[in-house]
């Protein structure tokens, strides 16, 4: 299955050795994460005013990181950055070859990385008349999460993500903004791997596939933590000095069958 890595970010200034540290924390995890993806890798710099750099080839992630290009973008991130999401894919679905299939997708609204299988995407896609870029199951996630304004919801945004997702057939682990509400991570977890740690001195949540990972990437025994199975979570990046690893708010998610 595919690979994902994701650093949420807490407002404000950095010193430039900190930004490093975070640009090649997220680089050696995303490397690590190449034994469960080599057919392609990306990421993308979230901006706190809604913009999105998004860099992503048919490549494994030892090569990415090797482009000038990746560098480019990863030296986006600073002050004003929100959120880092990187991928590497072991395609289901969807050659790697069209760009429109691999990681970070970007739809109307949102960007998004899934590991995973969506079995009923041709289903939803016909059925719900949703627009489609490319032939990855993935994408349905997203285009049914764009459905789901996270600012103008009475208050209702989780129960409405619920009957959204509600739909879907299969197994996932998504890290997805909504570019309306950039400073918010929606994660959401059904029996697949993930795993996350807030580092305190870098006022930064980091997620990875495996627990592993995030121990090797930081080079020492760092404290990590494995989301539950068949639930969604909010991460807030202005609320995370008060709340380190917990969501803003996290709530069920359907429990359909899965049949592969």
């Amino acid at each position: 299955m595919c690979g994902l890595v994701g650093i949420l970010l807490h407002p404000g200034s950095r010193s430039e050795d900190e930004w490093q540290e975070l640009r090649a924390l997220f680089t050696r995890m995303l490397v690590f994460n190449e034994e469960r993806g080599r057919e392609a890798a990306g990421l993308a710099v979230i901006q706190r005013d809604g913009s999105c750099h998004v860099f992503k080839q048919p490549v494994a992630a030892s090569e990415l990181v090797r482009m000038r290009r990746y560098h480019e973008v990863l030296n986006m991130s600073g002050v004003e950055t929100a959120c880092l999401l990187g991928h590497t894919r072991m395609p289901t679905k969807g050659s790697p070859l069209c760009p429109t299939n691999n990681h970070p997708l970007h739809t109307a609204h949102t960007v998004g990385i899934h590991n995973g299988m969506i079995l009923n995407d041709d289903e939803l896609f016909d059925h719900l008349s949703l627009p489609r870029q490319g032939q990855v199951d993935s994408e349905v996630i997203f285009r049914l999460l764009d459905r789901v304004n996270p600012i103008t919801n009475d208050g209702r945004y989780p129960a409405l993500v619920q009957e959204q997702v509600s739909s879907l057939r299969g197994c996932f682990a998504t890290l997805s903004v909504d570019l309306r509400q950039p400073t918010q991570l929606l994660v959401l977890k059904q029996l697949m791997p993930l795993c996350l740690h807030y580092e305190v001195g870098l006022r930064a949540l980091f997620f990875n596939s495996r627990y592993i990972f995030l121990r090797r990437a930081f080079g020492r025994a760092v404290i990590t933590e494995a989301l539950g199975s068949r639930r969604g979570y909010i991460f807030d990046a202005e609320r995370l000095p008060e709340l380190g690893s917990a969501p803003l708010e996290s709530f069920p998610l359907p429990q359909n069958d899965v049949m592969w």
